[in-house]
């Protein structure tokens, strides 16, 4: 008796992004492989040459006049003061925010921005930004180039961020880099969670040391600044374009 192998497809307009549904006609997968593969390279082209970044993770729905929105943008300043590039996702909020701060205050502000059909658009305090079609690659890119990482209050996206990046991290795929969780009333409830991960043995008492949580400006840039400077030192890097990057 012959089994016939049966696929359930959804009717959806053409344009609608579907490389997350399933399974789709081999083609359609090489197509969408060969786009992925431009994306981390128009990303690899605007970010090659902007120097060592601390990237800042944090909400898009934070207006200029909320507390956040004034703690992200002087970390921006601290960051600017150290010499490395402020990077952010390179939309509104707490984005807007720390880019604002070092692009204010003489440093390097730059933006990964994405293409979304709400919230997310492009923030005016950019020296330098590219905009990338798909979320993981985005989040790639904004690792890849970032040598620490300070988390403000923020949502889904922002706990997906965390949350990769203390898994990498932990996995030893990325180095042990410092990651900052800033505002401790805003997040004890996910602290206490944290903790009881460690209680309950899914993560080791170790994990624990892979964030810094505070509300402490000062602490938070030493905490950044002594890792770096015990782990890394500046080199100047040759301007050799074989990707034909932007200058």
């Amino acid at each position: 008796m012959s089994t016939k192998k049966t696929q359930i497809e959804k009717i959806i307009p053409a344009k609608e992004p579907v490389y997350l549904e399933g399974a789709k006609p081999r083609v359609n997968e090489l197509f969408f492989a060969w786009d992925v593969f431009k994306q981390f390279i128009k990303g690899f082209r605007a970010l090659h040459f902007v120097g060592p970044c601390i990237t800042v993770f944090g909400s898009a729905r934070f207006k200029e006049d909320h507390p956040y929105y004034k703690d992200a943008q002087e970390f921006g300043k601290r960051i600017a003061a150290t010499g490395f590039v402020t990077l952010t996702g390179g939309g509104p909020g707490i984005m807007e925010a720390a880019n604002r701060g070092a692009f204010e205050n003489g440093g390097t502000s730059v933006g990964i921005n994405i293409k979304l059909p709400f919230e997310q658009k492009e923030n005016p305090y950019l020296h330098k930004s590219v905009t990338i079609d798909y979320f993981f690659v985005r989040k790639t890119l904004m690792i890849k180039y970032s040598y620490a990482f300070i988390i403000m209050p923020g949502g889904w996206g922002t706990m997906d961020e965390l949350f990769e990046t203390l898994t990498l991290i932990q996995t030893k795929t990325i180095n042990n880099f410092p990651v900052v969780l800033f505002g401790t009333k805003h997040n004890q409830l996910l602290i206490d969670y944290i903790k009881l991960m460690e209680t309950e043995g899914t993560i080791s008492k170790e994990d624990m040391k892979l964030l810094l949580v505070t509300d402490d400006f000062d602490d938070a840039m030493q905490h950044i600044a002594t890792y770096i400077s015990q782990n890394y030192k500046i080199k100047p890097r040759k301007r050799m374009w074989w990707l034909l990057e932007k200058r």
